[in-house]
């Protein structure tokens, strides 16, 4: 199948390309999720737009799992004639995946966005400002494989930007903060790096914090729908109900999420390793090798909240990740859940494979 415009347009690559190659895709067409709304989405492709519905088996094997056709996602489409609906009979392997825990008392995963190139993970510097919060969508962030950018938005109505700014890059451990104001328009060009042509972003946060402020700033134009904040603790009502991804000016293609109002993690301990690896070094310098850092002696976790330079609410934001990623372990299968790492593992080494061969065949051409 040769690549078209079209499909490079929706962020197409020879990466999707090996994939598509490796099945028998007769009479069907690769397009991309661009609006999800429950059990009926948005896709789009060298075809066009079109509204499209999952097929029976699909349905069966996904429920709204991980298998579910979610925003960003890449799919093998059945599509008919122009103003019909397509049938999406089944999901491409994801390049990246950012997901969370099902809401409610299911143990499931949900994929909030996929093949992800880069978060952009907004906080309001308003009365609710919460760096805990950014530490949880950090920890899944790293986990899926996207690169994090946090965005602290509201900086039009914080008379302490550079106190709360300073106590976010201690969080950030190399991540880069940007500090904006989507209302004036004030540091939005910072963004400007992460938003290439065929590049993937996407706006994550709670409601409130003005992600679809900064979608139209960056759509140039008035697509997304804001209202106003709680005056008692800023915090938001949904605005944005339908999970959608944009073409921006420039190329760069830009998924936008409603609101969550929680974020448990999925499967994302090395994400929270990454995200607390400052403490993880403290505590390698430990006097004991099981030091609990809650009084032990030569703890050098406990002389580091005695400096001040390590606060007790991180320590305790890590250890309730831990126990949260700990809970899940006891009630998933970890069996299945390392075959499945293994076969997804398995299909990047056979991609990359063809990569190396193809560059070879060029260089030798």
């Amino acid at each position: 199948m040769e690549t078209s415009e079209a499909l490079e347009r929706w962020g197409w690559s020879s990466y999707f390309e090996a994939l598509w190659n490796e099945g028998e895709r007769e009479n069907t067409l690769p397009a991309r999720v661009i609006a999800q709304q429950r059990k009926f989405w948005r896709i789009a492709g060298a075809f066009g737009e079109c509204r499209a519905h999952a097929c029976g088996k699909l349905r069966l094997a996904a429920e709204e799992g991980v298998e579910w056709p979610a925003i960003g996602d890449w799919v093998v489409a059945d599509v008919g004639e122009a103003g019909s609906s397509a049938l999406i009979l089944e999901v491409l392997p994801r390049r990246s995946r950012f997901v969370r825990k099902m809401a409610g008392k299911k143990i499931a995963e949900q994929v909030i966005a996929a093949n992800v190139d880069t978060a952009l993970l907004v906080s309001a510097l308003d009365a609710d400002f919460n760096p805990r919060r950014m530490e949880r969508y950090l920890a899944q962030c790293w986990e899926a494989g996207a690169k994090p950018v946090m965005v602290l938005n509201k900086a039009e109505v914080c008379g302490d930007v550079s106190v709360k700014t300073a106590r976010m890059e201690r969080i950030a451990l190399g991540t880069e903060v940007c500090v904006v104001s989507a209302r004036t328009g004030a540091g939005l060009e910072g963004l400007e790096k992460f938003l290439m042509q065929g590049q993937t972003v996407v706006l994550l946060g709670s409601s409130g914090v003005g992600k679809s402020s900064i979608a139209n700033r960056l759509l140039g134009e008035m697509q997304q729908e804001v209202r106003p904040v709680r005056e008692g603790d800023s915090r938001g009502r949904h605005t944005t109900t339908v999970r959608e991804l944009f073409v921006l000016p420039h190329g760069a293609l830009l998924i936008d999420t409603p609101g969550l109002r929680e974020l448990q993690l999925w499967d994302a301990a090395k994400g929270v390793s990454q995200t607390f690896a400052d403490i993880d070094v403290l505590a390698a310098e430990c006097r004991f090798g099981d030091c609990r850092h809650e009084g032990e002696p030569g703890c050098a976790v406990r002389a580091a909240l005695n400096a001040g330079t390590l606060e007790e609410a991180r320590l305790e934001n890590r250890r309730k990740l831990l126990r949260e990623q700990e809970f899940l372990r006891r009630k998933l299968d970890p069996e299945a859940r390392h075959e499945e790492k293994e076969r997804i593992k398995r299909l990047y080494r056979r991609i990359r494979q063809m990569y190396r061969h193809k560059n070879s065949d060029s260089e030798a051409g």
